[in-house]
Parts: C-alpha cells; structure tokens; sequence
C-alpha cells in the first residue's frame, strides 16, 4: 500500500503536471497547440488531469488533490482532523513538483514568451475582471460546488465495529463523475478567475514561478489569497450544509 501522504503528493503531481501542461501547451509561444481554441481545451484536459489524479490515488488517500476537498470532508466528519496538515502538505508540494516538471517540458517555448502575464496564466489563477469582492465570490462557490458534488460521489467510510477502518475519500471508480464535475465547473465557472477551486493548484505553482529566474517576472502577491481563502471557505460551507442536510 502507498502511504496515503505519499498518494497526496503524487496525485496532486499528476493533476498540475497535465494541467499545467495544457495551459502552456495553448498560451507559449510556437507549441504545436498555441493558436488552437484554447477555453474548450484547457477545461477538458483539467477534468482528464484530475481523472487521472483521482484514478491513480484513491485507493490509497481518498484521492482528495485538494486542501479544500480535505477541510470540507473534515468539516462534514468525513475526514479525520488529525490527517488534515499532513494532506495539505503533500498536495502543496506535489503541485509545485507538478508545475515545475510542466516547466521544463516547456521550456524552450518559455525562453521565447516574453509577455509575462502569459508566463504566469501557466502557473497560476488571475481574474478576467480585477474585483477582489468578486473574484472571491467566484473561487468560494466554485469550490462550493466541488465540494458539494464530491461529498455525494463519494463513499462512506468503512467501520468495523465502530472503529473507521478507511477514510472517507473517492476510490479509482469515483474518479469519472469527479472528473466531470471539475469540467463542468471550468466550463460553467470558470470564465471570472479561471476557476482555481484549490488552493495548493493555484499556491504552489505561484511559488515555483517566483522562484524562476526571468527578469521581469510578477507573481501577482496581492491577488494571490483570492485562490487560498475563496476555496477553503467554500469547502467549509459545502461541509457544513451536507452535514446540516445529511
């Protein structure tokens, strides 16, 4: 069995890895897919990347990819409090492990790119329209809507005698209608912010293009809390309402 930190941090991996990739694959200069319809694309490989995430890990860790999935669950009782800074962990750095390896698969083409408000879409979230109030109704409820679905896609946790046994979290068979849950909200949603609804898949890219070595390069810092605090306030609340309904 994988350690489930372990399956946090590959899973998180393959979801911005993909992600990440396609978001350069359409925006850097001279790739083979820059110049193609890119909105259609870019939600449709995001919903494959997080496909791919959830199949790989969920037999493992639940399959969370998400510190907002993780405190959402947790908030339901879905979850145990004690796992929760670990998986935070292991997401965040297994989304920049992600976004660094999608770098360097790109990288000839990021030599080339000079606009760095380019540059950075590859990485990280940034509003269509600038207006913090907003920009953080759109991440709370699209998380809110992630949330909300993964809490009824998922199985219950399994008890033996009263004793949990296994964490409540999305198994390999899960990781279709999760995918398409994710597509939907980058196609219904995701127009505003670029629906980030994860706060280690919008901070630890953010991270990884700071510590870039690019001259003018502008990592945003004062919009940056919009992806951290929007999701995890709309995970708390899709737990507290399923808790409050269920």
């Amino acid at each position: 069995m994988i350690d489930p930190y372990l399956a946090e941090f590959i899973g998180t991996f393959f979801l911005l890895l993909l992600g990440a990739g396609v978001v350069a694959n359409v925006n850097l200069k001279n790739t083979i897919a820059s110049g193609q319809t890119p909105w259609v694309l870019i939600t449709s490989a995001w919903g494959f990347a997080v496909f791919v995430g959830v199949f790989i890990t969920g037999q493992f860790s639940g399959a969370h990819l998400n510190p907002a999935v993780t405190i959402g669950l947790s908030v339901a009782e879905k979850f145990s409090w004690s796992l929760v800074p670990g998986y935070i962990l292991a997401q965040l750095l297994g989304a920049m492990a992600g976004s660094w390896v999608s770098y360097l698969l790109y990288i000839d083409h990021y030599r080339i790119t000079e606009d760095e408000d380019t540059v950075r879409s590859t990485f990280c979230t940034g509003p269509a329209i600038r207006n913090y109030k907003n920009n953080f109704f759109s991440e709370m409820i699209g998380t809110f809507v992630l949330v909300f679905g993964v809490l009824f896609i998922a199985g219950p946790n399994i008890e033996v005698e009263g004793v949990v046994v296994k964490n409540f979290g999305l198994g390999a068979i899960d990781a279709l209608p999760v995918a398409i849950l994710v597509w939907v909200i980058g196609m219904a949603m995701g127009g505003t912010t670029g629906y980030a609804i994860n706060p280690a898949r919008d901070f630890g890219p953010r991270l990884v293009y700071q510590m870039l070595p690019r001259k003018n390069k502008n990592a945003d810092w004062p919009y940056a809390w919009i992806p951290i605090l929007g999701p995890f306030l709309g995970g708390t609340l899709a737990g507290l309402i399923y808790t409050f309904l269920i």
